[in-house]
C-alpha cells in the first residue's frame, strides 16, 4: 500500500510568495513557487501594523491568499500527474500578520474553508493556536519535523531556518531538542535594500559585503533584551520592524547606508552564531534552509564566525526553499493521524498537542 500523499503550504514573514511541496514523506517530492501579486504583497505588508478599517483588508486579502493558494496547489497537482482525490490533506500555515503570545493569541491571514472548497481537499490549518491555548509560545513548530527528518543518532546537529525570522534547532543525538527564534533573518536586511537599492532583497548579500559594519551600532542592536530572555520564545514582525531599526540609527546619524546593511548582516550573523555556541557547541555541522541559504555572504559570516561546516540542508535531502512548506504537509500528517505535533520542551506548553483544525473537501450529497 502507498504512502499518503499530502500538500504543504507556505508563506513566511519574507512576503515574497507561497512555497509548496507535494510529498509522501518517503523521499518523493513536487515542489511549486508562486509569487504574490504586488497589490497583496503591499495589503499584507500594511496589515503588519495596526490601520483603519484593517478587520476588512485582512479579510480580502486572505481570500486573495487562499486563491493563490489554490493555484500553487493545481500546480502540484498538474506537475505530479495527481488527482485532487490522491491527496490526503493540505497542510498550511497562512500568512502571520500578528504573533502575540505574551497576550494568548496568534493571528494569520487565511482562509482555508475557501481553500478547501476551491481545491476540493481537506484542509488542515491553525496549527499555532492549541499551543498557545496549552501556555507555549505556538512557535517555533518546525523543530519537530526537523528532528523527524534530520536527527541523527550519532552526534548533534543543528538547523537554522533563515526566513524573515530566523530561527534555530538543536538536535541532540540521545533525541532531546531545543529550538527557538533567534531574532531577525532576513526582515531588516529586505526592508533596508528595498528602500535604498529599490529591490525586494539584497541578492546574494552582495551588497553587504561591499560595505563595513558599524561597530557601535551593532552593540546597540545586541542590548535588544528579546536576545537575552530565555527559551521558549519567539518573535517577529511585531519586534523587528522599520521602527525598531529608526529608533536605533537615530542615534547613529549619517552612516552610509551600504555600512547598515552590512551591520544589519552581521546583527542576523551574530544573533544565530551566539545561540548556536551557547547551546550547542558540540555540533559537528550547521544546516541552513530559508532565503537565508542563498545570501552568500551571510552563510561565509556564519561559517568564518563558527568555525564548522555551514551547508544548505539540500545536503541532509530537502532543498532549502522546501523545507517549511514540507514541515507544514508533516504537521497535517500529524493532525490526520491523531498525534501530537509540538515540542512542549521547545514552546513551552504544558504538554503535548493535536495542533491544527480541519476544513473537509467538498462533499456530494
Amino acid at each position: 500500500m502507498s504512502a499518503p500523499l499530502y500538500i504543504g503550504l507556505m508563506s513566511g514573514t519574507s512576503l515574497d510568495g507561497v512555497d509548496g511541496v507535494l510529498t509522501a514523506f518517503d523521499g518523493a517530492l513536487h515542489a511549486a513557487y508562486v509569487p504574490f501579486p504586488e497589490p497583496l504583497r503591499q495589503a499584507l505588508f500594511a496589515l503588519q501594523a495596526a490601520g483603519l478599517n484593517e478587520i476588512e483588508r485582512e479579510a480580502v486579502a486572505a481570500n486573495q491568499l487562499a486563491q493563490l493558494y489554490a493555484q500553487c496547489v493545481q500546480q502540484l497537482l498538474s506537475d505530479s500527474g495527481c488527482s485532487a482525490d490522491a491527496i490526503k490533506a493540505i497542510g498550511v500555515h497562512g500568512q502571520t500578520l500578528r504573533h502575540r503570545p505574551d497576550l494568548g493569541f496568534t493571528r494569520q491571514a487565511n482562509n482555508p474553508a475557501l481553500l478547501a472548497e476551491l481545491t476540493g481537499i481537506d484542509v488542515i490549518a491553525d496549527f499555532r493556536s492549541r499551543d498557545i491555548a496549552a501556555g507555549g509560545q505556538g512557535a517555533p513548530l518546525v523543530p519537530a519535523f526537523h528532528q523527524a527528518v534530520f536527527g541523527s543518532s550519532s552526534s548533534t546537529r543543528v538547523v537554522v531556518n533563515i526566513g524573515g525570522i530566523a530561527n534555530v534547532s538543536v538536535l541532540h543525538a540521545e533525541g532531546s531538542v531545543l529550538g527557538y527564534d533567534t531574532g531577525p533573518g532576513n526582515v531588516l536586511m529586505d526592508a533596508w535594500a528595498s528602500t535604498h537599492l529599490g529591490t525586494p532583497y539584497d541578492p546574494g548579500g552582495d551588497w553587504a559585503t561591499s560595505g563595513r559594519p558599524v561597530p557601535e551600532l551593532l552593540a546597540d542592536m545586541l542590548t535588544e533584551p528579546y536576545l537575552a530572555a530565555p527559551a521558549p520564545k519567539s518573535t517577529g514582525r511585531d519586534l523587528f520592524n522599520p521602527e525598531w531599526l529608526d529608533a536605533r540609527l537615530a542615534r547613529f546619524a549619517n552612516k552610509a547606508p551600504v555600512d547598515v546593511q552590512a551591520t544589519l548582516a552581521a546583527f542576523t550573523s551574530r544573533t544565530i552564531v551566539d545561540a548556536i555556541q551557547r547551546d550547542a557547541p558540540d555540533a559537528d555541522a550547521v544546516y541552513v534552509c530559508g532565503g537565508g541559504a542563498f545570501n552568500t555572504h551571510l552563510m561565509r559570516s556564519l561559517q568564518l564566525d563558527l568555525g564548522k561546516p555551514v551547508m544548505s540542508t539540500e545536503t541532509l535531502g530537502i532543498a532549502p526553499m522546501h523545507v517549511e512548506a514540507t514541515a507544514f504537509a508533516w504537521l497535517a500528517a500529524r493532525f490526520c493521524d491523531g498525534l501530537p505535533g509540538n515540542l512542549p520542551a521547545v514552546t513551552g506548553a504544558r504538554g503535548p498537542r493535536v495542533l491544527g483544525a480541519l476544513y473537509p473537501r467538498k462533499h456530494e450529497f
